[in-house]
């Protein structure tokens, strides 16, 4: 939501994205460069397979063969094929961008401007990879269903920002109850841009979705 990202690529699906650490964070060492390598390297295997001949035809060991490391090196960094698909390096990030938002700033106005950047950066940056993913997770039961494991994890921390700018309890019942409300609302802003065509514009469904959790339905009702 899944967050500061890579340099532009050029070709999204071919090499796919990995964000930029913040300017105030050291520079990774050899082996986590190395690591987020490999990532990438079978994140963007996978894309470029499914775009050539869909999601179910594509096995773990065609994805190891094009990202040329082993199947049991793709398991070990993506328990599932799904985890493909969906894992990206943004929660975190988007995390700590929220953190150093001010204190004194509305909740839903943090909320606005780390979602904003996070999406104005992946369709800036892998567009195309944005697209299939929404769309998978909208035609591909098994990507849903994982789509909808992984919401729990960010729910997480996005009550830990919680936690963190208001002093509530993170495990506290009103806490989670806001949170999974906000993770289970932009899940729906990509599955109806998915379901529609990717015709509207993203960032403004988000902020449609963002006042409806702020304000309510719509309705017309005092």
């Amino acid at each position: 939501m899944t967050a500061a990202r890579s340099p532009k690529l050029s070709t999204p699906l071919e090499q796919g994205g990995t964000p930029m650490p913040p300017a105030d964070r050291p520079p990774m060492g050899l082996r986590e460069r190395k690591k987020l390598k490999t990532r990438q390297a079978i994140r963007s295997a996978t894309f470029a397979l499914i775009e050539e001949q869909g999601y179910d035809a594509t096995t773990v060991e065609q994805i190891a063969d094009r990202a040329e490391v082993s199947p049991s090196t793709v398991f070990r960094y993506f328990p599932t094929k799904e985890d493909i698909v969906l894992t990206d390096e943004y929660d975190a990030i988007m995390l700590e961008e929220l953190r150093s938002r001010p204190a004194d700033e509305p909740w839903m106005d943090s909320l606005r401007h780390v979602m904003r950047k996070a999406l104005a950066l992946g369709l800036s940056e892998e567009p195309e990879v944005t697209r299939l993913r929404t769309r998978l997770g909208a035609e591909v039961p098994a990507v849903r269903s994982r789509m909808m494991e992984s919401m729990s994890a960010t729910g997480v921390l996005i009550r830990q920002a919680i936690a963190a700018r208001t002093g509530l309890d993170q495990d506290g019942l009103e806490v989670r109850v806001y949170a999974m409300s906000l993770v289970g609302g932009l899940m729906e802003v990509s599955m109806y841009w998915a379901e529609n065509g990717h015709r509207e514009d993203l960032t403004d469904l988000m902020v449609r979705a963002m006042d409806v959790l702020e304000h309510g339905l719509p309705t017309g009702n005092p």
